[in-house]
């Protein structure tokens, strides 16, 4: 492979006005088809072989025409103080706004706060709700408009007046923090390039990936039905890797140019080298990318796939591109050692024998002490992970949105006025078609439920017109995300499971209090088979590039004490508290129940990228003579100034997504920026030389038939040295 990369970077570096044309007609052609594409709205979001979507089905098939799935809103009044919904000059502004509300074209019906006894025990709070038949995302701006107007003229009357349900759903919005993200990485590579040319390179290119990728996604979004999120998924992996391969390439492109050679040659052998361990770290994250489809659930398994192809892009640009531009930057890219105009340094001070940087001193320390800095990083890692064993799983609701938003507003009015369960009610389907008495089985069904703990109301069914199928609103007495809801829907179930063995109807619950029940248990079952399955398939790949053993298993064990300590840190935060407050969580609760399975996938393929970037160069050094200890220390020297300046660089990306103003976008951009963290700045730093240290030669063990067995992909160039050693030989003899 490293053969065939360096001619491909000797190719890049040469035709660079061909290859700057195609990834500029490319990101061209990509734009275009994104402009020109038809506006996707909300991907539909199907939880196939759960409960809850059983139920969805159901009610589409024998309630046609009720939008099972549209967008609801409730909006909420409150009384002045002194004054109660009841009062004439209240109710009338109510039916007023009602009726306001009823003249949309999206809207199906709206129900009357007086009619509905939608009026709280005491009077001072009542509700409307509007049922729409599309989802809030695809909802019109025009209906939405109409809903805030008609909130807003109810207010003048003297009334206090919030919207919630998803009716009024919109797309996050990450404010500044991102974009400062960006503006930390272009700092950290100028700082460590010191040159403006050589650190514009990585964002440049990094830019233009993410450019084609989230363009593609944009183009095909109507026709593969792809939501927002994919996107913001995309651009966030995307971004954050792009930097980071152009980053290692460019590295090695200088470390080239340092030990003498010419620039064509340089590129070549950067791409041969660090491109390899581009080459297998891409694959290490398209990998944890595309296992997401093993949870089944459609839309996540979307975002997995277009993350994946956005990181290919990025992998091929860094092969081809980098090289490219290197050529057109020429001498403005200096030599490892060399700094440029805008850090320059007196040449004096070049002159002078360099000292042992930074990562040498470090690994030297960890060479002579191994087991002290391993039993610290253990233990270190061990602690921040015990929060994780509290962890509570579940998907937020309004009740997490900031207290600025009407949606949490209205979320506490109806929390105060009819109880906490009101925000999350559960809708029971009872399919009673091959039953002999439909309407017995609705009232006993009714029955059993009302005699579950923590049921505060169920309401008569509703049976559809053929007679055979009924939906019950059950209000639970607890909160929608709270355990004792959750056991309040098993409860449900297990009495159906009685009834359906008596009557032979089936009771299905579902609802969105439901659906995400359904959605964090089906998450959980998948953890384990996507563990076996990207860390399986990495773990072959890492023996096939380290043609090792010990150091693939390393790296796993690694890998899964950095995303339990990520995820006790998580837990910590956004659970318990802790430090919530400078990080903007207004409310705590649950963690979002994919959280695990997404930390999974995108903490392990960018943690395999620094073991895959440092410890190649530990395997290079090795395999060209050196020893074990020695090499460690070798591969610091080499890699460890830029695999601390990619770790930053990542951690600035994903950290300038906590400034969002949804919850479940900061919960990730905190949890995979803090993930790096420890895994780059711990494990990789610390853990791994420490344990290669104590395992000396026999971290590079590999079975005899094994090695003969496995492919020789020649990650640390040695076909290359071989080259230059033959094209040295022969210069001498022309020289002669």
């Amino acid at each position: 492979m490293a053969t065939f990369l360096y001619k491909l970077g000797r190719l890049s570096f040469r035709r660079r006005h061909f290859v700057a044309l195609i990834w500029v007609a490319l990101l061209t052609l990509a734009g275009v088809g994104a402009a020109s594409a038809p506006a996707a709205g909300n991907s539909s979001f199907s939880i196939p072989g759960t409960e809850a979507q059983k139920a969805f089905d159901l009610l589409e098939q024998r309630f046609p025409g009720t939008s099972a799935d549209g967008a609801t809103a409730r909006v909420v009044f409150k009384a002045p103080s002194g004054e109660k919904m009841t009062d004439p000059g209240n109710k009338a502004t109510v039916q007023d706004t009602v009726k306001e509300l009823s003249d949309g074209s999206e809207v199906v019906r709206v129900t009357d706060p007086y009619q509905a006894k939608a009026v709280s025990k005491d009077g001072t709070i009542a509700y409307a709700q509007v049922s729409y038949k599309v989802s809030g995302m695809e909802l019109d701006d025009s209906a939405k408009d109409a809903l805030k107007d008609s909130a807003q003229d109810a207010r003048k009357a003297g009334l206090t007046v919030e919207i919630g349900g998803d009716a009024l759903q919109a797309v996050p919005h990450t404010g500044s923090s991102e974009v400062i993200g960006i503006a930390v990485a272009a700092v950290v590579l100028v700082i460590t390039f010191g040159s403006l040319v050589a650190a514009g390179l990585p964002l440049l290119t990094a830019l233009i990936g993410v450019g084609i990728g989230v363009s593609a996604i944009t183009g095909l979004a109507s026709a593969l039905d792809l939501g927002t999120t994919t996107s913001t998924l995309a651009m966030m992996i995307g971004l954050a890797v792009g930097i980071d391969y152009a980053l290692f390439i460019v590295s090695r492109y200088r470390a080239e140019l340092a030990e003498g050679r010419e620039r064509e040659e340089a590129a070549g052998r950067a791409v041969g080298t660090a491109g390899s361990a581009v080459v297998f770290a891409g694959l290490t994250v398209v990998i944890a990318l595309v296992g997401l489809s093993v949870v089944n659930i459609p839309m996540l398994t979307k975002m997995g796939i277009a993350a994946a192809g956005t990181v290919a892009v990025a992998v091929l640009i860094a092969l081809t591109m980098v090289p490219a531009l290197l050529g057109y930057a020429g001498r403005k890219v200096k030599p490892m050692g060399e700094k440029g105009k805008f850090l320059g340094r007196a040449k004096k001070e070049l002159d002078r024998p360099a000292k042992p940087n930074l990562g040498t001193r470090w690994a030297s320390f960890v060479v002579r002490r191994p087991l002290a800095v391993l039993l610290l990083g253990v233990i270190g890692l061990g602690a921040a992970a015990v929060p994780a064993t509290s962890l509570e799983l579940g998907l937020p609701d309004d009740g997490s949105q900031p207290t600025s938003t009407t949606q949490r507003r209205a979320y506490d009015l109806l929390s105060e006025g009819f109880g906490p369960g009101f925000n999350g009610p559960l809708m029971v389907v009872v399919d009673a078609k091959n039953s002999d008495d439909p309407k017995a089985v609705f009232t006993e069904t009714g029955d059993e439920i009302k005699g579950l703990k923590d049921v505060v109301t169920v309401t008569p069914a509703q049976p559809n017109k053929a007679g055979d199928t009924a939906t019950i609103t059950v209000v639970p007495g607890s909160k929608p995300s709270s355990v004792t809801t959750e056991n309040l829907v098993h409860g449900i179930r297990d009495a159906g499971a009685d009834i359906k063995a008596d009557t032979d109807a089936n009771v299905l619950v579902t609802g969105s209090t439901a659906m995400n029940i359904d959605v964090s248990e089906k998450l959980n079952d998948a953890l384990v088979p996507y563990l076996v399955l990207v860390v399986g398939l990495a773990f072959l790949l890492l023996i096939v590039v380290f043609r090792s053993i010990l150091v693939p298993l390393k790296a796993a064990l690694g890998f899964l004490l950095s995303v339990m300590a990520a995820l006790g840190a998580v837990v910590a935060v956004f659970q318990w508290g802790w430090l919530s407050g400078l990080m903007g969580v207004e409310q705590t609760g649950p963690v979002m129940s994919m959280m695990p399975i997404f930390m999974v996938g995108v903490v392990f393929g960018l943690a395999m990228d620094y073991e895959v970037f440092l410890v190649t160069r530990m395997r290079e050094a090795y395999v060209h003579g050196e020893k074990p200890a020695q090499a460690v220390v070798t591969g610091f020297r080499h890699g460890a100034r830029v695999v601390t300046a990619a770790a930053v660089i990542m951690m600035a990306v994903f950290a300038g997504f906590i400034g969002s103003s949804e919850s479940m976008v900061k919960m990730i951009g905190f949890g995979l920026a803090i993930a790096v963290f420890f895994d780059a700045f711990i494990v990789r730093m610390a853990i791994v030389p420490a344990v290669l240290a104590l395992l000396g030669r026999k971290a590079w063990w590999l079975p005899k038939w094994l090695d003969r067995a496995l492919p020789n992909v020649d990650v640390e160039g040695e076909g290359l040295r071989t080259r230059t050693d033959r094209g040295d030989e022969d210069r001498e003899l022309v020289r002669a």
